[in-house]
């Protein structure tokens, strides 16, 4: 292709030219995406129905469902598509659309595991004060500003990435994201770029410090609950959130911080999918396994 800023569409990745094999990749795509949005959906409802659950942690965790439900809605259904239609294309500002979206729902997620991790800092080591510190003031704040900073950088992110040449057209992946399209670059990526990425990177550390300073002091208070029961119900409120966000950030660094390479590799969509769809899949199932009362909820809500 010319050396051009804008491209009519992008070409995404192609499972497999086998006509069976793209089936079986739409059955199996349709299926997770099917089960993960139906389990964040019992989450979203049994929070939202029950006034028993109408607390900072299970209001956090809703928006949390909402946001893992964006995710996989804004990358599955296009690539469940092409597999059935037999076609790799999506339109440019299809693909401007899906980079945006995508990259702010997992900024919002982020932030808001890094907020979850607070709010069960202060509810054990600050019981008496829970209430005043995390009141219903404070906790809609925080989901409005989470919500407007991820819009904010999702729209820094894909004015940068969006703003440079392409030299090709041909997306290595099964949908538009940050890294396969910077190798489009004719030009290499941007100094706007770069200073977006680089703050990112400071962000994301100082998140991961803070959640793992934060979950130190905890487990430090937790010892030191005299009750063997006491400490058991402390805990089943922090392992859930603790186990998504090692998951979120183990599969992430796997993806990210490998070598790049130029051509499509299986690897890289097994590693693309276990950062970006099993997360959303597993949250709810992590989080119900582990909570009494939301177990409690959707059983009433099944039954």
């Amino acid at each position: 292709m010319e050396n051009q800023t804008t491209v009519p569409y992008f070409l995404l990745l192609e499972f497999s030219k086998n006509r069976h094999l793209q089936l079986l990749h739409f059955f199996f795509f349709f299926m997770l995406y099917l089960v993960t949005v139906t389990a964040n959906l019992l989450i979203i409802s049994a929070v939202a129905l029950d006034h028993r659950l109408h607390s900072p942690m299970y209001v956090f965790l809703m928006n949390l469902a909402l946001q893992d439900v964006g995710i996989v809605s804004v990358i599955v259904p296009k690539s469940i598509i092409n597999s059935l239609m037999d076609t790799r294309h999506i339109s440019y500002f299809g693909c401007v659309a899906q980079y945006f979206l995508f990259l702010s729902f997992e900024y919002s997620d982020f932030s808001l595991l890094t907020v979850m991790a607070y709010d069960r800092y202060v509810a054990i080591c600050h019981p008496l004060h829970y209430e005043m510190v995390m009141n219903w003031k404070t906790c809609t704040e925080i989901i409005i500003l989470m919500w407007v900073t991820g819009l904010l950088y999702g729209m820094l992110h894909t004015t940068a990435t969006f703003s440079i040449s392409y030299c090709s057209n041909v997306v290595n992946q099964f949908f538009c994201e940050m890294p396969h399209l910077l190798k489009l670059s004719c030009s290499g990526i941007n100094l706007f770029e770069v200073g977006i990425l680089v703050a990112s990177l400071i962000v994301a550390l100082g998140c991961f410090t803070f959640i793992v300073a934060t979950y130190a002091v905890i487990f430090k208070a937790v010892l030191r609950i005299p009750s063997e029961k006491g400490r058991q119900k402390a805990l089943s409120t922090c392992i859930p959130h603790l186990t998504v966000v090692s998951m979120l950030l183990f599969s992430g660094c796997i993806a990210y911080l490998r070598p790049s390479s130029n051509t499509a590799s299986y690897l890289d969509i097994v590693l693309t999918i276990l950062y970006a769809l099993l997360p959303p899949l597993f949250n709810p199932i992590i989080y119900s396994m582990r909570n009494k009362n939301i177990k409690c909820v959707l059983s009433q809500l099944w039954f």
